[in-house]
């Protein structure tokens, strides 16, 4: 999340404040440190009550906004419920409330860590070693707190919180002293994606553009694209679905900005996509590497096959560094159906684009604040993580877009309770005048 984070505010406003992060990327740790040991040694300060009020707050303004929603209530009301649900555990301490919130946290971390460890087997990604052994940890995390070890029930939320801003705290000192090694004016999205050399994206910026109109991201999901027979909501959501004829179809995304610029990356042979040889091609490796094409337009694309099943609309962003990144991308055709695909070129696409979007606001730090303050923002970054560990789709690039679109464009309505108070604060003062 907070590389997400530094990302919309921008490399102009973040790069020569790289101390001031290091600082406070020190602090944070320290008070993670702080917590895990209160809450290891038995006889805790802070007391986990604390930590309900916080998300249960958060839960408040997220169920307020679900029933003013006018679209997606069941998601927003379900988001709402997963943080009032453990909050109110937390805050009550039923009886055998600890041991009900530790079962949870133990389950959700085995779920992760089990699945950190299958993708990085299957995949093979850039850096997978590391994501394996980041996966090893979490399940003996998990471990420690379903037994619990070494504290009673007691101290499983203190651990838990403690743990995750240590976590925090180290990955946002490594993103502060990799962007003092940056030149100047280099792009943060290149951290992020590390598909490009900052070099690469500084020889390429524009001296003027000639876009028109908005930014489109255009997804054309599994379902829509396939005709299921049977149904599966996650696997057809995010993965993949299966069309009348027993072939696997993975959908497509593409982005669009007009007159010129459409971004759409796409096998120039068919890849055999059935059942018997697809564990094979998922994997990232060179072996599976296969010449690319660029499709011309959505219109062309469209006539072709069908058209798209998504439209999400950016009217916030930075064509200059869009049409930068595209420059550089397409002088390499290579695809590859899990580390360089037509999904993972529109988010990377996207955060150029995006990049600096709340460092033009005019109050950044306070743009910065609420956006830290939202939901989105942090699913966001959770569907990124989960995307760099195993691989970009066109759901996951759907879901990242969208959520995108709510933390940065000032028409939609957002859930962070910044936000919240201050639509309400608006609505108020229109109702006296």
């Amino acid at each position: 999340m907070i590389r997400l984070l530094l990302l919309l505010l921008g490399s102009e406003l973040i790069q020569r404040r790289w101390a001031i992060l290091t600082g406070l990327s020190l602090l944070w740790g320290a008070i993670g440190v702080a917590i895990l040991i209160d809450a290891l040694d038995g006889d805790t300060v802070i007391q986990p009550h604390y930590f309900g009020y916080l998300l249960l707050l958060e839960g408040l303004v997220a169920l307020a906004a679900a029933v003013a929603a006018v679209s997606r209530r069941g998601y927003r009301f379900t988001r709402a419920a997963v943080l009032i649900v453990p909050s109110v555990l937390i805050i009550i301490q039923p009886p055998h409330g600890n041991l009900i919130i530790a079962i949870l946290l133990g389950l959700v971390l085995l779920m992760d860590g089990g699945f950190r460890i299958a993708s990085a087997y299957v995949v093979r990604f850039g850096g997978w070693r590391w994501s394996l052994g980041a996966g090893i940890v979490e399940l003996l995390f998990a471990i420690a707190t379903l037994q619990p070890w070494p504290t009673g029930y007691e101290g499983t939320i203190g651990a838990n919180v403690g743990a995750l801003l240590i976590v925090g705290g180290l990955a946002t000192l490594r993103l502060a002293l990799r962007l003092r090694g940056m030149p100047p004016g280099a792009p943060i999205s290149v951290l992020l994606g590390g598909t490009l050399p900052a070099a690469a994206w500084l020889r390429r910026m524009a001296d003027d553009d000639d876009s028109a109109g908005d930014l489109i991201v255009h997804v054309w999901t599994p379902t829509g694209s396939a005709g299921t027979v049977a149904r599966r909501p996650l696997v057809d959501r995010y993965v993949a679905a299966v069309d009348p004829q027993g072939v696997i179809s993975t959908g497509h995304a593409a982005m669009e900005l007009k007159p010129d610029l459409y971004i759409s990356h796409y096998p120039a042979v068919e890849i055999d996509r059935s059942p018997d040889d697809f564990s094979r091609t998922l994997r990232a490796t060179q072996d599976n590497d296969v010449p690319g094409r660029f499709q011309p337009s959505y219109a062309e694309e469209a006539a072709g096959w069908c058209e798209a099943t998504e439209h999400v609309r950016f009217s916030r962003f930075d064509a200059e560094r869009l049409r930068a990144f595209w420059q550089a991308y397409r002088e390499d055709k290579t695809y590859n159906l899990t580390n360089r695909n037509c999904s993972s070129v529109v988010a990377h696409a996207l955060d150029a684009a995006l990049e600096g979007t709340l460092g033009r606001t005019g109050k950044p730090w306070r743009s910065g604040l609420q956006a830290m303050l939202s939901p989105e923002l942090w699913a966001a970054g959770v569907l990124r993580r989960r995307a760099e560990t195993m691989a970009w789709t066109p759901g996951l690039v759907l879901d990242y877009a969208r959520l995108l679109q709510i933390v940065v464009e000032p028409g939609l309505p957002a859930l962070g309770w910044l936000r919240l108070k201050a639509a309400s604060s608006a609505a108020a003062g229109k109702a006296e005048r």
